[in-house]
Parts: C-alpha cells; structure tokens; sequence
C-alpha cells in the first residue's frame, strides 16, 4: 500500500516560523539531484521558475518544466517535482498563520485565481516583462528573509501579496475586486467549504444552492465568473481527486471507494471515474504505480 508524505510545518524545526524560501538550485543540490516522492503540505506553495527541465506533477496531473513559469500549490494538494538537470528560481512557502500574523486576510487568498484546490493546476506563464517583477519580488523577499531587517516579516508580507496580486492580474477572469469581501467571494468561499465537507455524500449542485439559499442557476453564474467552471464541475473535479487519491494513497479497492464517495453502485463509480479521465479506476491505479 502507497502511504503519501505530509508535510505540516513550514519548517518542521521551528514551529514559530511561518514562512520559508529556498533557491531551487540550492534544493536540488541539497537532495544530490535525487527526485522526492510525491507528498503533500498543509500550507501553500509557490514555485517560481526560470529554468527547469522535467515535470511537475500535481494530484497526478503532469506539466513539463520550462522557463518563466509559476506553480501555485494549495494546502492538500499532493505534488512532486522531477526534475532532470538543476532548476533555476524559488520555492516560497507560507503557512495561513503567517497570513494572519501578517495582516493578509485569508478572503484575499480565496478571492485569487491561483490556489485551485481541484481538477488542472497548470503553471501560469507570465512574458518576460510580467516574469522580470514577479522576479523581483522573489528576489527582494528572499534577501529580506535572510536578513536580519526589524519587523521582516510585515515586510516580507507586504512584497508576497504585492507579488501574488501581480500573478492574479495576469490570469485572472475577473481582476481582484476592491472589496475582497464582496457578496460574490463570501459566496465562492462558502460553496467551497460546503463542498469540502460534503461532497463525499452530496453530488448535486441544487443541494449545494439550497445550502446557501440560492437558485442552482445564481450558484453557476457566481462560480463560474470566479474560477471559470460550473458549480457542478467543481464538485466533480473535487470527486475526482478525492477517488484518485485514495486509488493510489490507500489499499481501497474500486467497490470501497465508490461507497466511500457516495455511490449506491461500484459500476456508477467506475462510469464517472472513466468519465472524466477517461481511464477505468483499475487501470489508472496500475498507471500511476508503475510511474
């Protein structure tokens, strides 16, 4: 049976530090170049790339390393970097205590279009202009962190929302909105905390309407016009990970998962998982092991 690899500290020998940044380069050669297995933090992190070569694989979703790229990780999500030669760039890590203690709301955060918790998480690819500040801000809070600067931290804040808002500029559907706790993100926030806790039970949009006592059309348009997907395509891109998971994390067979995510019949399982991957969940497992 695979067991995956958590991480639950920004650095696992100071649990007073929330925040972390890293070269890449340093990284690699701290390992010898040897590829860590995949594994999961319950924080965010931030890749920003130069260069690489390899792959980058997230809740078994695999994108090829380049340059000028930015890999957002959500809390949860299981990754591992492969890399074939030294990458170039950061790694930044913060934790939601850092947020806090830092005067970053966690509305600001869930009001963004880069932690997608579910379904693709491909890089953002900024141009060159756009990479050059994203850069800048990397470099200038990685110099911050290793400094002894008087309160470095608020400042090392103030540059990762400068940075994380630069990012969102670029991707975004709908640009960050003055009001961070406008009615739409307090809605957003709440369908994605709804589906969290339920989805392993509930696979209908209109239950989750009715839970926030809207129509399942007002659920759609909301969602949609914020992450670019149906309310009903976050709730199946959240199955999904969730089944591929326990495919590869645990000695569940097909039947057991099925049940444990809802459905009445092992063969309405096998259907929705073939569905949306387009792989029976027997052969995905022998996939993924041999990788």
């Amino acid at each position: 049976m695979n067991t995956v690899k958590t991480y639950n500290k920004v650095n696992s020998e100071k649990d007073a530090i929330s925040f972390g940044i890293s070269k890449m380069e340093d990284i690699y050669m701290k390992r010898s170049g040897q590829t860590d297995e995949p594994h999961r933090h319950n924080y965010f992190t931030v890749l920003i790339i130069k260069q690489a070569k390899g792959f980058h694989k997230i809740d078994f979703n695999s994108y090829e390393l380049a340059q000028q790229q930015i890999f957002f990780v959500a809390p949860g999500q299981v990754h591992q970097v492969i890399e074939t030669e030294k990458s170039v760039g950061f790694a930044m890590t913060f934790s939601n205590q850092f947020l806090i203690e830092n005067s970053i709301p966690l509305a600001f955060i869930s009001s963004l279009n880069l932690f997608q918790n579910y379904g693709l998480t491909p890089p953002l690819l900024p141009n060159k202009k756009q990479f050059d500040i994203i850069e800048h801000f990397s470099n200038t809070i990685f110099d911050l962190f290793t400094s002894n600067a008087q309160m470095k931290n608020l400042s090392i804040g103030a540059y990762l929302k400068l940075l994380l808002i630069e990012c969102n500029n670029i991707c975004s559907i709908n640009p960050i909105e003055t009001d961070i706790d406008s009615s739409g993100d307090n809605l957003l926030k709440k369908f994605k905390e709804s589906v969290d806790s339920n989805f392993r039970k509930e696979h209908s949009t209109s239950y989750y309407a009715n839970e926030l006592h809207i129509t399942a059309d007002h659920l759609n348009r909301i969602v949609k016009s914020k992450i670019g997907k149906t309310a009903k395509e976050y709730i199946q891109s959240r199955i999904i990970t969730e089944a591929k998971r326990l495919l590869y994390f645990t000695a569940s067979n097909s039947k057991e998962i099925g049940y444990e995510l809802g459905f009445n019949e092992p063969a309405n399982f096998s259907a929705f998982f073939k569905k949306n991957t387009q792989l029976s969940p027997s052969i995905f497992k022998k996939r993924e092991n041999k990788s």
